[in-house]
C-alpha cells in the first residue's frame, strides 16, 4: 500500500516496455495497460513479477471508447489502493498524406494520440491529488515540425504538447504535468529502408538513434527527480530538433 503506483498506456511494446522496466526497477507498481498485445503485455508482467510479486497487473482496453476510461482508472486505483502516476504512451502512428487521409484516419489518430491522454488524465485527477501525483505523455519532436506524409499524426502529437501545458495550469500545485518528445528511438515497424534511416541520422549531432531507455530514463526524471518542474516537454533526440 505504501508502494507507488504507474498507469502506463501501450506498455507491452517498444518505448512503452521500457518506461515499464524503469520505473519497476525504481520500485513502482505496475499496471500495464495494452490493446490487443495481449501476448508481449503477459511476458512484461510475468518478468516484472518474477523480480518483484504482485508489482505488475494487466489492463485492457480500446483508448478510442472513452466510455472505458474512467473504468479502467478506478479499476486501476482499485489494485493497489492508489495511483500516483500516468504515463499517456499509447499512441497510432501511419501516414497520412494530403489526399489521402479519411475522417476514420483523423478520428482514429486524434483518438488514440490526444483525446484518450486528455479523458485519461482527467479520469485520473482525483487519484493523483490524493498522492500529490504527476502525468507524463510521450509526445514527439514532430509536434513542433510537422512530419511529412504524416500530417493527422503531426497535428495529433501537437495537440498533445498543447494538452501538456494547458493541463500544468489546471492541475497545479497538486499535480505535475510534462512531457517527453522522442526523437529516432526505433525505427517505424513499416518499411524505411537504409538511406532513408542514413538520411535522418546525418541530420542527428550524435549521429545514432537512441534507445528506449533514454525515453525512460527522461520520464523517470520528470516524475521522481523534478519536483520543481511542470509544464515541460523535454525532447529526447540527439539533438536533432536543433535543425529544421
Amino acid at each position: 500500500m505504501n508502494t507507488k503506483t504507474a498507469l502506463i498506456t501501450g506498455a507491452a511494446r517498444r518505448i512503452g516496455a521500457g518506461t515499464a522496466r524503469s520505473l519497476h526497477a525504481a520500485g513502482y507498481n505496475l499496471a500495464l495497460h495494452y490493446l490487443s498485445s495481449v501476448a508481449e503485455a503477459q511476458v512484461l508482467a510475468d518478468d516484472l513479477n518474477q523480480l518483484r510479486n504482485n508489482s505488475a497487473q494487466l489492463v485492457q482496453a480500446d483508448l478510442r471508447r472513452t466510455e472505458k476510461l474512467a473504468p479502467m482508472i478506478e479499476q486501476v486505483a482499485g489494485i493497489w489502493g492508489r495511483l500516483d502516476v500516468l504515463i499517456n504512451n499509447a499512441s497510432s502512428f501511419y501516414p497520412t498524406p494530403m489526399g489521402t487521409a479519411t475522417e476514420q484516419h483523423w478520428d482514429e489518430l486524434l483518438g488514440s494520440n490526444l483525446k484518450a491522454a486528455f479523458f485519461l488524465s482527467q479520469a485520473a485527477v482525483p487519484y493523483l491529488c490524493e498522492r500529490g501525483g504527476s502525468i507524463v505523455n510521450i509526445v514527439d519532436i514532430h509536434a513542433e515540425r510537422g512530419l511529412k506524409n504524416y500530417p493527422v499524426y503531426s497535428i495529433a502529437k501537437a495537440g498533445l504538447a498543447a494538452m501538456t501545458r494547458a493541463l500544468a495550469k489546471e492541475l497545479g500545485p497538486e499535480i505535475r504535468v510534462n512531457g517527453v518528445a522522442p526523437g529516432a528511438i526505433l525505427w517505424p515497424e513499416h518499411d524505411m529502408d537504409g538511406a532513408k534511416q542514413a538520411e535522418i541520422l546525418a541530420r542527428i549531432p550524435l549521429r545514432r538513434k537512441g534507445e528506449p531507455g533514454d525515453v525512460a530514463r527522461a520520464v523517470l526524471f520528470l516524475v521522481e527527480n523534478a519536483p520543481y518542474v511542470t509544464g515541460q516537454i523535454l525532447a529526447v533526440d540527439g539533438g536533432r530538433s536543433l535543425f529544421n
